[in-house]
This record gives C-alpha cells, structure tokens and sequence, in this order.
C-alpha cells in the first residue's frame, strides 16, 4: 500500500514537471515576432511565419528582440515562380476590382438618379440630331442644285458628250456632295443606336448601385420603426 502510494506521488511529480514545461514552451512561442524583407525591400513583421517570405529567409524573435532562430527559404525554385505567378495574378485582380469600385463611385457621383441619367442621353441624342438635321438641310440645297443642273442638260438631251466640262464638273460634284451627305445622315442614325445601347447597360448598372445604395438606409430605417408601425 506505502509503495503504491509512493508510485503515485512520483507520477504526479512527473505529470505536473512535463505541464510546466509545455507552459512554458506554448508561452514562449507564443510571444515569438518573426520578421523579414520581402522582394519589394519592405520590412514586415508578424505573430507567425509570413507569408510573404517564404521564398526568403525569415527570423523569429523572442519577446525581448533576442534573435531565436532563422528559418530559410522553404519552397523550390519551381514553388516561388509558381506562388509568384498566383501574386502577381492576385495583385491585377486586386487593381481590378479597385478601378471597378472607382468607377462605380464615379459613374453614381454623376449619375444620382434616373433623371439625371436620363437628361444626360437626351442632351447626347439631341446634339445628333442637330447635326442631322444640317445635314437634311445640305441634301435638300444639293437636290435644288440637281434640279437647275439637270435644266441646263436638255439642251443636251440628244448627244451630253457636247455639254460643257464645266456643267458635268458641276453635275459629278453635285452627285458626290449628296452621297457625302446621306453617308453622314446614315452614320449620325448608327450612333444614335450606339448611345442608346450605351445608356441602356448604363443605366441597368445603375440601377443595381442605387439598390445597393438604397439597401443599408432602408435596413437601417426598419430597425428604427417601432414594432407597432411594421
């Protein structure tokens, strides 16, 4: 009974010495810094091996600064090309999704709300069909033209090889000013078309900030109501 009793004291002793230990070791770990420079030269510094420099050499301080141990590069050539790669395809991810979310902000900055949006496509419209309507109005002088050119050519009717380089100088370029002109009608329609598809996927973005605008407020508006009123 003493020798067991004995036996059971010292493994306790044993028990409470190997607990102490692991304190101390999970204490010790537990305040270690780890810092390194990484390939763009910045110093970085962490509670844990960094990410960043594993393809570098690292040191892990104690709490007091007191240089532990350094740990070496841990992945191979192959490995860092590889995670160089992902980075860098991260990074252009990151710029991405940044220039998107700035030019959203941008794009509700100017675009408040639909009537601001709408009276941007209507003043965009508007200017086409100025220009449009210059243009009508040269087609229409050069029809008038044609006509007095034409007048000019009965006296010819019978053989127009004898009428006057002059005149058929005047007739070629009648012709070419009033194709110019119908060209220029016809492309000032196209682009009307493509501004009003512009505005369009515009404006089904827009829609979709406004509603994520929209969102906290009236989340924000429904917590605040009494519960009587919802």
């Amino acid at each position: 009974m003493q020798l067991s009793k004995w036996a059971w004291i010292m493994g306790a002793g044993v028990m409470a010495s190997v607990a102490v230990q692991c304190a101390w070791a999970q204490q010790t770990n537990a305040g270690s810094i780890y810092t390194c420079v990484d390939r763009q030269g910045r110093r970085l510094t962490a509670d844990r091996p960094i990410a960043e420099c594993l393809d570098r050499e690292q040191r892990e301080l104690g709490p007091t600064g007191t240089v532990r141990r350094q740990i070496g590069p841990s992945l191979t050539e192959k490995e860092r090309a590889a995670l160089e790669v992902q980075r860098r395809k991260e990074a252009e991810e990151r710029a991405r999704q940044q220039e998107e979310r700035r030019r959203e902000r941008v794009l509700t900055a100017r675009y408040p709300d639909k009537a601001a949006h709408d009276k941007e496509r209507a003043s965009a419209i508007q200017l086409l069909e100025d220009v449009t309507t210059v243009a009508e109005k040269r087609v229409l002088e050069l029809q008038q033209q044609r006509k007095a050119l034409e007048t000019e050519m009965e006296f010819y009717q019978r053989d127009p090889a004898k009428a006057p380089m002059a005149l058929r100088r005047k007739i070629a370029e009648n012709d070419a000013g009033m194709a110019e002109q119908r060209r220029f009608v016809l492309n000032q329609e196209q682009e009307k078309r493509r501004i009003h598809q512009r505005y369009d996927a515009e404006l089904a973005q827009l829609r979709r900030l406004w509603a994520a605008q929209m969102a906290p407020a009236a989340a924000a508006s429904d917590v605040l109501l009494p519960a009587s009123t919802r």
